[in-house]
């Protein structure tokens, strides 16, 4: 499995780009298509991927449904994404998803909070509440909404025994807010941390792939996600086989 906060392809390699470069978050120009060819040949080798601030076609992008097409690079037959958040046509973000197994439900809930704009994308592998459920989302910068998103999520994954969640969270694994996430569902504390943000100095860990405790993770680790502000996390896990079955 591999999630990553892509930057919609955009390239930040140190904290004066966020105003240097802005303008890569309004317009096309940039290295935005080379990004992405680097971005699938890493998803590639996935079997689920998780995206964060994938363009689903706006002006930035070049019209360009970006999870559309590392769908496509990176030979993936199905896909989904959700659109959360536009800014009049200019430029928009998503949550998307990648995989080589169908899935037999997908869903997106908007999710609560002082703004608008964050989302959890939901799809589920397999019968009944047995099957593989993975969810994406994006969390919000404050704590407080934050905490309602943690909530809500919590809610929707309580009764599914074999979940993951992933994501750029905005937060570290061990937060207060957190902790609802724990109590609620089977999911677990990271056992391994991995620092995925700024990507040219990683000093915190942000993002992160959640498993429940009827998953075994062999091996969890951070790669360039191209030249986005966020590092992307990989983690190979071992799954039932029975959570799969269509």
């Amino acid at each position: 499995m591999l999630t990553a906060n892509i930057q919609a392809g955009s390239s930040t390699r140190r904290y004066s780009d966020y105003v240097t470069r802005s303008w890569s978050h309004a317009l096309p120009a940039g290295q935005k298509r080379s990004s992405l060819d680097a971005i699938a040949q890493l998803a590639s080798g996935r079997d689920i991927v998780g995206l964060q601030e994938a363009d689903p076609g706006s002006l930035r992008s070049g019209f360009t449904n970006q999870t559309h097409y590392l769908a496509q690079r990176a030979g993936f037959n199905y896909w989904s994404h959700q659109p959360n958040r536009r800014m009049g046509g200019v430029a928009s973000s998503a949550n998307g998803l990648l995989s080589r197994l169908e899935p037999v439900e997908v869903q997106d809930h908007a999710l609560p909070g002082r703004l608008g704009g964050r989302g959890v994308l939901l799809a589920r592998f397999g019968d009944g509440n047995e099957g593989l459920t993975v969810a994406v989302a994006h969390l919000s910068l404050g704590v407080s909404s934050r905490l309602s998103q943690l909530d809500f999520i919590s809610d929707l994954l309580s009764d599914h025994p074999n979940a993951v969640l992933m994501g750029d969270f905005n937060c570290t694994a061990e937060r207060p807010e957190m902790q609802v996430l724990y109590r609620k569902t089977r999911l677990q504390p990271p056992g391994c941390l991995v620092h995925t943000f700024p990507s040219w100095g990683p000093d915190r860990a942000i993002d992160h792939i959640l498993t429940s405790d009827t998953l075994k993770v062999v091996d969890t680790r951070a790669v360039p996600a191209a030249h986005s502000d966020h590092l992307a996390v990989e983690m190979e896990v071992e799954v039932p086989g029975n959570s799969l079955r269509n």
